[in-house]
């Protein structure tokens, strides 16, 4: 994701018709080839999560609320060397069984902000997109998603990681993935490369999920501020909607974090959950402390509200790990408002 903390972090096949859920309603993932039912639609948009590879997953994995979900992003995996071989974290796999148990696809997501952040990455991603070894490295990644039984590919390019290759990297994908039945997304930020983007990678991807966060943090510590508005986020899917992104395809990305200024400041971010535990009553607002700037439950809701106002095609996590069980969860918030 663009979220920047991630830069001090490293880095079979199954027909998309799936089971549904006790939640039970019916929506359809938008793709250039076919649709097909969503699990867990009683949330009537997609609501798409993304847990990082580096905490406890086998722990973590027993203890998400799956009905609440309908899509999980796994992150990250990245090419370890300039055979465009990609990692594999075997933590991956108790996450894999207990989403694929209660019927939600998993994707595999590549990049991050190590891709964009480390010169070594960010190099071995530039020769492996070039025109001599794209369609190989495509082809390979396809039969990764095979191999470990994921349901598509989410590609978390950012910022200089997005080059003059990326649309055609993405066409590549599409056509290594679809004859699989495998979904292809993106996450993409209007302000860290989205203008290096092509408008022809919409009709490749089944959705996009749109970094609305990151306005400011803690890589400019003198300007302190809300990073994810409302209003921020509305003007980052109106940028991607004007540039011909369907509203059907467009998954807003909201925070379940935070950054701390003045006093509070610190190079990592704060998660929702340890705001929670330190500030009662931090729930019903956005601001706590000397000072946290972070997204409540009313935001929260007034996100959800929204995408279902503009008829958008869901919301993204970044990242559910950082939630909270109980009535102050920021999931059961989402789920709350986006419920028919």
């Amino acid at each position: 994701m663009i979220h920047i903390p991630t830069l001090q972090m490293l880095a079979g096949a199954m027909t998309l018709i799936l089971l549904a859920s006790p939640l039970a309603a019916e929506n359809t993932i938008a793709g250039p080839n076919a649709t097909a039912k969503q699990a867990n639609a009683g949330v009537t948009r997609k609501v798409v999560a993304y847990v990082p590879n580096w905490i406890d997953l086998a722990t973590f994995a027993q203890t998400i609320d799956y009905a609440r979900l309908t899509h999980i992003n796994i992150a990250f995996e990245n090419p370890t060397n300039d055979r465009d071989d990609l990692s594999f974290d075997q933590k991956n796999d108790a996450l894999l069984t207990q989403a694929h148990a209660h019927h939600i696809p998993v994707l595999l997501s590549i990049g991050g902000g190590s891709a964009a952040g480390d010169k070594v990455l960010l190099k071995r991603y530039a020769d492996l997109l070039g025109n001599a070894k794209r369609a190989g490295f495509a082809a390979k990644i396809a039969a990764y998603v095979a191999q470990h039984n994921f349901d598509g590919l989410d590609v978390d390019l950012e910022g200089p990681a997005i080059g003059k290759d990326y649309g055609a990297f993405i066409h590549d994908l599409a056509q290594a993935l679809r004859p699989q039945g495998k979904l292809l997304t993106a996450a993409l930020s209007q302000g860290y490369g989205g203008s290096s983007v092509p408008n022809s990678v919409f009709e490749q991807l089944d959705f996009v999920n749109i970094m609305a966060y990151d306005a400011v943090g803690n890589w400019a510590p003198n300007t302190p501020g809300q990073h994810s508005s409302l209003e921020f986020a509305k003007s980052n899917v109106d940028y991607w909607l004007k540039r011909g992104l369907a509203k059907s395809k467009a998954v807003l990305g909201v925070p379940f974090y935070g950054y701390g200024f003045g006093a509070a400041f610190r190079k990592g971010d704060y998660s929702y959950k340890e705001i929670i535990k330190a500030f009662p009553g931090a729930q019903d607002t956005d601001q706590v402390g000397n000072t946290i700037w972070y997204n409540g439950i009313p935001t929260i809701k007034a996100k959800a509200a929204y995408v279902k106002e503009r008829e958008l095609g869901g919301i993204m996590i970044w990242s559910l790990d950082y939630d909270v069980k109980g009535e102050y969860s920021l999931l059961s918030a989402i789920y709350a408002t986006l419920r028919p």
